[in-house]
């Protein structure tokens, strides 16, 4: 099973705002290329989102099915595949003050193929195309100049800034892990 962790961090965000742009998965296609289409499902009262999605994946298109809980409180959205082309993906976007109140999001997800002879080479490709998504949307969705990857770099520029997450405010690029 693999890994994906992000944090972002904008200062011109609250937590709230970060969220409500989040949560709009119906724009993601409008944002990213490789996201081809997300049909969101209205939740009947006490239940919840459903959403289908179609991403891009080297010369084919991964497509599942997911459910979505929006916790409006806590501004966080838990997710897990239902059907698809996983054999298991779940995860969770949450957004909460960082400094000085600001927007922190910090997405997280874990994925599994189910095909143990393939592992090798295709959990990392997917990794790789996961985490580009996402750090995509992140930085087309919540900032008008998109944050900067911290990968090599000594100091962070830019609106807002991309990192791994756990790390604390010395660590570089982006996590991905065999879990």
């Amino acid at each position: 099973m693999r890994s994906v962790e992000l944090l972002y961090g904008d200062p011109r965000l609250s937590p709230h705002e970060a969220y409500e742009r989040v949560r709009d998965f119906a724009r993601y296609p409008d944002l990213v290329d490789t996201v081809r289409s997300v049909t969101v499902h209205p939740a009947t009262s006490g239940s919840p989102v459903l959403s289908d999605w179609e991403v891009d994946f080297r010369n084919g298109v991964l497509a599942w099915s997911e459910e979505d809980v929006f916790d409006d409180r806590d501004l966080s959205i838990a997710f897990r595949q239902t059907e698809g082309d996983f054999e298991s993906f779940d995860g969770r976007w949450d957004i909460a003050a960082g400094p000085h109140g600001t927007a922190q999001v910090r997405f997280t997800a874990t994925f599994d193929f189910g095909l143990p002879s393939l592992a090798g080479i295709v959990d990392p490709v997917a990794e790789r195309v996961l985490r580009e998504t996402i750090e995509h949307i992140l930085r087309t969705l919540l900032a008008e100049q998109g944050p900067q990857d911290t990968a090599g770099a000594e100091e962070l520029r830019g609106a807002g800034d991309l990192r791994a997450a756990g790390g604390g405010p010395s660590a570089e690029g982006v996590s991905g892990r065999a879990a």
